[in-house]
């Protein structure tokens, strides 16, 4: 388990951070979403000692935050790329990791097998792809059998096979009764991927639902405006009852009403005198989802 209550991370007069409150139960894979700065990388480094909370609290399994970096027997976390790099084989650098942190061999043969690492044996980590590589850092959070794992985009510079791999090993692991929580860019592919979804934005959490809440809010139709006078369109349709946010995906000078017809929102432009560039009922990409909700209140 996870649990951060009322987080905040200031560095000079900038907040990463803003009394961020969430919670990864174990047995689930919960990801976190959100546009750069949200706060992700700043949540998760708290999470795992590298960093110190400016005010707030983090536990991990209800161990509070206490200055110092989080055990690989505790927590297990994706390495630098630049660390991985080198003349040794995958099987040399994860025997002297296990070496230093009191691993067994047995245990770096456990884990070259889980990763797919272990049909190259001879082949020198310096060599390998992308997708390899990002096989051998999952490999290293693997190590310490960790009940807790918090993986930065574990998913990132993986082919296709290797990202239905990455699908099932993080399933695996959660329903082993682990706690496993990750970041992502892709809100369709962290979607498909966890079992509960985080919304950050601007260092808060905006949302924090099943995945299937989640993408069923790609389901439900709204209406797409389009108008040179957004702020007056919006407040008249506010008035209404409706439900307005900029649809900053569909690009600039456009709003997304939900609870509320286009005939509606045409009735009601004509009859203020605002003139409508472009009216539309579609359903949004989960892309746009994220990008509503972040811009919600804003």
């Amino acid at each position: 388990m996870i649990e951060v209550k009322e987080l905040t991370k200031t560095h000079g007069d900038r907040t990463a951070l803003d009394g961020l409150s969430l919670t990864a139960p174990p047995g689930a894979v919960t990801a976190f979403l959100g546009a750069a700065g949200a706060g992700k990388t700043s949540a998760l480094r708290l999470i795992l000692g590298l960093d110190s909370p400016t005010a707030g609290t983090v536990a991990v399994c209800g161990v509070p935050l206490r200055g110092r970096l989080r055990s690989p027997h505790q927590v297990g976390a994706l390495p630098e790329p630049a660390a991985l790099r080198g003349r040794r084989t995958a099987g040399a650098l994860l025997g002297a990791l296990a070496r230093a942190q009191g691993i067994g061999a047995d245990r770096v043969a456990e884990v070259l097998a889980e990763t797919g690492l272990s049909q190259e044996p001879r082949r020198r980590v310096g060599t390998y792809t992308p997708a390899m590589r990002q096989r051998l850092r999952i490999a290293v959070a693997l190590l310490g059998d960790p009940l807790v794992l918090v993986l930065d985009e574990p998913l990132a510079g993986l082919d296709a096979e290797g990202v239905r791999w990455a699908r099932r090993l993080l399933r695996a692991l959660a329903a082993q009764g682990r706690t496993v929580a990750i970041t992502g860019d892709g809100a369709a592919e962290m979607t498909e991927t966890a079992d509960r979804i985080v919304v950050l934005d601007r260092g808060r959490t905006v949302l924090a639902q099943s995945a299937a809440e989640f993408a069923a809010r790609s389901a439900a139709a709204r209406v797409v405006v389009g108008t040179a006078h957004r702020a007056e369109l919006a407040a008249v349709l506010t008035g209404e009852g409706a439900k307005v946010v900029r649809a900053r995906l569909s690009g600039p000078g456009r709003l997304a009403v939900t609870g509320m017809t286009a005939e509606r929102v045409g009735a009601l432009a004509t009859e203020h005198g605002i003139v409508i560039l472009e009216l539309d009922t579609r359903r949004p990409s989960l892309e746009e989802v994220l990008g509503e909700l972040c811009a919600d209140g804003r």
